[in-house]
Order: C-alpha cells, then structure tokens, then sequence
C-alpha cells in the first residue's frame, strides 16, 4: 500500500514567519551629534564675526592721541526651511484583514514611512552637498558642505573628478591645523563606512586609536578615538554621507532648525481607502563657516 505523506495532502496551513525583517539601515549620525532649535521663519538669518590678526607693532609713543580705526561689518548668513512629505494610502479592506507582521497596515506603512524621512532629511543634511534654492514654491536648504568656508576646504583631487583619492591622515592634520590655528575646536571626524577602513590602516597611527561603548542614546555603527596634536576626534561613520566627502566638525557649532515638527495628518476620504500624510519642515544652520571643515575628492 502507497504511503500517504505530505506531498499528497491539500489545506496545509502555510507557516509564515509573523515577524517582519527590514535591514535597511535607519541610524541617522549626523541628526544624533547636534541639537535642535526651532524657527519661526523659512527664511532665517544669522550673523559671524571674527578678531583682527594680533598686532605685533602696537606700541604707542607716551602721551599718544587717539585715532579712528577701521571696523569690520560681520558677515550675514542666511539658510531657508525645507518641507520634506509623504502620504500613506491604504484601502479599507487592507486595514481590516489579518496579515502576518502587523496588526493593521496602515500604522506599519506609517512607521516605515517615518524612517524613510528621517533617512531623507539626514541625506539632506550631509549627502548630497545641495546650496540654498528657492525655485517657484519650492525650497532646499543649504547642506553641511554649502556652509563650509573655502579657507577650511580641502580638496584632494584638485577638482579633477579623475583624481580622486583615498582620505589621509595627512589631510586630516592640515584640516585640523588650519581649523585650530583659526580658533575651531573640531570633536567629531564623520566619513562613509570605507573610509573608516581607511583610518584603522594608517600605519602610523600605532597606539593612538581606542574602542569605547556609546551611552544607550548612541546610533552610530562604529566610533573610535583618534588623538592628534590638535585634540581627540571621535571617528563616526555615516551610511549617508556624500561618497567623496569627510567631514570635520564641533558638534556644538551646527543646529538642526525646525519650522514644522514631524506631524501625521489623516486626510479626508474620498472613496474606500484612508490617507495619512506625513509632512515636516526643518533646515541646517552653521553658526560659523570658518568653525567646521570639509575634505573632499575623496575615492
């Protein structure tokens, strides 16, 4: 007599994992290193200043009479708020049926949605290297390379996009001599994944780098201390960041602006479905464009 075994049965139960798995990546370094502060405007103003060279001839014969100097304006910066959306729709029917992984399919598409924001505004900030914009009703910030002074940039394919090249710890140096020399104080080395590879190969760096542990509000996928004669600079990686840049920089010097929070707003039905949008309008500032630095043309 011929088995009966599971190849002939009809009505099995499928197994299906009730557990949804994303692995895309959702850490957003850069947003976790600064502060937030809030705008009443989309266009926003702020104003730099910087001290005279000290003057090595200033003596004064006695009984001097005082004369006018020059005085140096300060300079005025400006960045605008961009609003950043998205909009869930899903059919009534497909909010009430059971499914494996969520218990209702709207707050699962919010939730994924929501990440996908905060990847978009963190691509924004560091990503894409995009200048202030206002094309008819639409508006773009200006990005962490758009607010960096060209006396702390430093480009090591000299603007040949064929020259490009593997970041040094030679470039790091002069950065971080030339942000010292100006009075900068840079904390935080960001680069992308393969750069970090890159830091840990440097032979000369033997007995200078340590792992630490984050605190519980850490997102970061790696960090290590890497100490210079110009201080202690926590290497950070970013998935985000522009391919071809390394960012130098003092946290305390950079604000995540924001005009509109992240706000969900059900939209009026039309038919037999629910809307959900997402909408939020943020911006960058950098209080000072000579305080942060820039290595570019990097491979």
């Amino acid at each position: 007599m011929a088995t009966y075994t599971s190849f002939d049965q009809v009505g099995k139960k499928e197994d299906i994992s009730d557990v949804i798995t994303n692995l895309s990546p959702t850490d957003t370094p850069f947003q976790t290193a600064v502060k937030s502060e809030t705008v009443d405007n989309t266009l926003f103003q702020w104003q730099e200043d910087s001290l005279a060279a000290p003057n090595d001839d200033n003596a004064m014969d006695e009984g001097f009479e005082a004369s006018a100097v020059t005085l140096t304006p300060t300079t005025m910066r400006s960045n605008v708020t961009q609003i950043m959306s998205t909009t869930v729709k899903v059919s009534d029917t497909a909010d009430t049926v059971s499914a494996y992984g969520r218990a209702k399919e709207t707050a699962y598409q919010i939730a994924k949605k929501s990440k996908e924001l905060k990847r978009d505004l963190e691509r924004a900030f560091v990503g894409t290297g995009q200048a202030q914009s206002v094309t008819g009703l639409k508006r773009k910030m200006a990005g962490y390379q758009a607010q960096i002074d060209a006396s702390v940039k430093t480009d090591l394919s000299g603007g040949v996009a064929a020259n490009k090249t593997a970041l040094t710890e030679g470039a790091v140096l002069d950065l971080s001599e030339t942000l010292y020399t100006g009075g900068g104080e840079a904390s935080l080395l960001m680069v992308k994944p393969h750069d970090s590879r890159v830091i840990a190969g440097w032979t000369g760096a033997a007995g200078r780098y340590r792992q630490f542990d984050g605190g519980a509000k850490t997102v970061t996928n790696a960090v290590n201390l890497y100490v210079s004669p110009y201080g202690e600079l926590k290497v950070v990686m970013n998935r985000f960041l522009r391919a071809t840049d390394a960012l130098l920089f003092d946290p305390d010097h950079w604000r995540r602006k924001v005009l509109r929070p992240w706000t969900r707003t059900a939209l009026a039905k039309t038919g037999d479905a629910s809307s959900t949008m997402i909408v939020g309008e943020f911006s960058l500032k950098h209080d000072n464009f000579k305080a942060s630095g820039l290595i570019t043309g990097l491979l």
